[in-house]
């Protein structure tokens, strides 16, 4: 019996029975790392938008809506840095009774693109223009930090709805509205296209960065294909374009509270503004 396993290991060949010990080389994954970070925090970003949110003050989102709206043209046509002082402070006072991750979240964008803009300003401080920095770099803030306010405090649809009473077109509201929720169904199928490609990738990829083009293209295919989907799908349910609104208008007494203080805003903006 030996003599005939001896005879049997003889005629395997050599790679057979060889040990193998292969060990990949390592590979850095920082690209796609951050890829993958980038789709998450754009995919919980648009999540946290669809969730219901508990607000401090009931406050009507028509309202919202409108004095955001006066707000940032205020401050664009305002000459006053006090009226500007003015604003941020009272954003802030708004801000401060939001949840503490909300208000990271907006200080820190509200920081950023103000010191972008004081940042390309910078340059024209020596030719005398020191006050018109500091001037629109508070602006810039107090927009940012007003805009951020309102999308962190109130839902997509209920923006949605509010532009609809405001007579804004459907197919501004529609495209709005499949916009965002094409982003967030991309963003997902992209991040699990991610997934498959660290997965896949032992060892040393030298090819790595020309895969992302390939995930580009799926991409494009896939989004056309449920473009077609959601149209076949909307046409079949009948969908003809229109938005209709079925909630019922109702003024409570934070929104005369609201409408109350943006007056005495606009009386502000009337005294100090062109000032």
């Amino acid at each position: 019996m030996f003599p005939t396993e001896n005879l049997e290991r003889n005629a395997m060949p050599e790679w057979l029975i060889r040990d193998e010990k292969y060990i990949p080389d390592s590979d850095k994954d920082t690209f796609i790392n951050k890829s993958i970070l980038a789709m998450l925090n754009i995919i919980s970003k648009i999540r946290s938008q669809n969730v219901y949110k508990r607000e401090k003050f009931k406050v009507n989102v028509y309202f919202k809506v409108v004095f955001v709206l006066m707000l940032v043209i205020l401050l664009s046509l305002s000459r006053s840095f006090t009226f500007v002082i003015i604003i941020n402070i009272y954003l802030l006072l708004i801000l401060s009774m939001m949840q503490a991750k909300e208000i990271v979240i907006i200080l820190r964008l509200s920081a950023i693109m103000a010191g972008f803009t004081f940042i390309i300003l910078l340059p024209s401080a020596f030719w005398g223009s020191g006050y018109s920095i500091v001037m629109i770099t508070s602006k810039v803030f107090a927009t940012i930090t007003a805009v951020n306010i309102l999308s962190h405090s109130t839902r997509w649809s209920s923006i949605t709805s509010a532009l609809k009473r405001f007579f804004v077109p459907d197919i501004f509201i529609l495209v709005l509205d499949i916009t965002i929720k094409y982003i967030d169904m991309l963003a997902e199928f992209s991040l699990n296209m991610l997934y498959a490609l660290k997965l896949r990738s032992v060892g040393r990829n030298k090819r790595k960065y020309t895969s992302l083009s390939g995930i580009a293209g799926t991409l494009f295919i896939k989004s056309k294909e449920m473009s077609e989907d959601m149209y076949s799908a909307m046409e079949c349910r009948g969908f003809t374009g229109e938005y209709l609104i079925y909630k019922r208008f109702k003024f409570s007494f934070a929104d005369f509270v609201f409408i109350l203080i943006n007056m005495c805003i606009l009386f502000i903006f009337v005294y100090l503004g062109r000032v």
